[in-house]
C-alpha cells in the first residue's frame, strides 16, 4: 500500500543516451506495473540514439498505482497524482537544462503508459510525440469534460492487442476519440492476438517519430 501522499517524489530517474549538453532532444519513458525504469530503458538500444537523452523516472515499490487503471480513480490515489507530479518534474528539469517540451517525446508501456496518457491529457501542449504502448486513460469511466486544451497536432501513437488481457479495446479507442479532441495527431494500430508486449511495428513508428522530430 502507498502510505505517503506523494510516494514518488523521492525515487530516482535513470538516464541512458547522449549528456544533457549534447541532446537536441529526449523521449522520457514510463515503465509499467512490476518493471523498472532501468528495464524499459533497455527499449532505447532499438532506437535511434543520436541527439537523444532518454530519461525513465523509477515508481515506488515499482507500481505507479495499486490497482488496475480500470477502477475508481479515488481508489488508485495517491499514485496516479505523485506519478503524474512525477512525470512533470522531469520534463520541468529537461526543460530547464535547455530541451523544450517540442522537443520531448513522452513514451509509457502498460501502467506506465496509462499513466502517460493521463499526464498528457490533462496537461495538453504541443510535445514532440506521445505514445502510449497498450494502455488508456485512467479510471472505471472517463468524463470527457475533464480533458481541456490543445495539443496542437502533438503526434500521438497508440498502439495495442485486440486481445489485450488488462487493456479493453473500448478503451483504447474512447481514448483516441478524446485525444482527437484535444487536436492530438493520432494514429491508432491495433494489433490482432498479440499478447501484452512491445512489437516490431511500435518500435519502428517511434523510431521514425524520433527523426523526424531532429532533422
Amino acid at each position: 500500500m502507498m502510505t505517503t501522499a506523494d510516494p514518488h517524489k523521492d525515487t530516482p530517474v535513470f538516464f541512458d543516451g547522449e549528456t544533457i549538453e549534447k541532446a537536441k532532444a529526449a523521449v522520457v519513458m514510463v515503465h509499467g506495473r512490476g518493471s523498472s525504469a532501468e528495464e524499459i530503458l533497455t527499449i532505447a538500444s532499438d532506437l535511434p540514439g543520436e541527439g537523444f537523452l532518454f530519461a525513465a523516472p523509477q515508481a515506488y515499490n515499482n507500481t505507479w498505482y495499486p490497482y488496475s487503471f480500470l477502477y475508481p480513480a479515488e481508489q488508485n490515489e495517491p499514485g496516479i497524482s505523485s506519478g503524474i507530479k512525477k512525470i512533470e518534474k522531469v520534463i520541468s528539469d529537461l526543460n530547464h537544462k535547455g530541451i523544450d517540451k517540442e522537443k520531448i517525446i513522452l513514451l509509457g508501456f502498460s501502467q506506465g503508459a496509462c499513466l502517460a496518457l493521463e499526464f498528457s491529457a490533462r496537461n495538453p501542449w504541443r510535445y514532440g510525440g506521445i505514445a502510449g504502448l497498450s494502455g488508456g486513460l485512467i479510471g472505471q469511466k472517463i468524463f470527457e469534460e475533464n480533458y481541456s486544451g490543445n495539443l496542437n497536432y502533438t503526434p500521438v501513437f497508440l498502439g495495442c492487442s485486440n486481445v489485450d488481457p488488462h487493456i479493453p479495446l473500448e478503451r483504447v479507442n474512447l481514448t483516441a476519440e478524446i485525444f482527437k479532441k484535444l487536436k492530438g495527431d493520432v494514429n491508432k494500430r491495433i494489433y490482432e492476438n498479440m499478447p501484452h508486449t512491445i512489437n516490431q511495428d511500435e518500435i519502428s513508428f517511434i523510431a521514425h517519430l524520433m527523426d523526424s522530430l531532429i532533422k
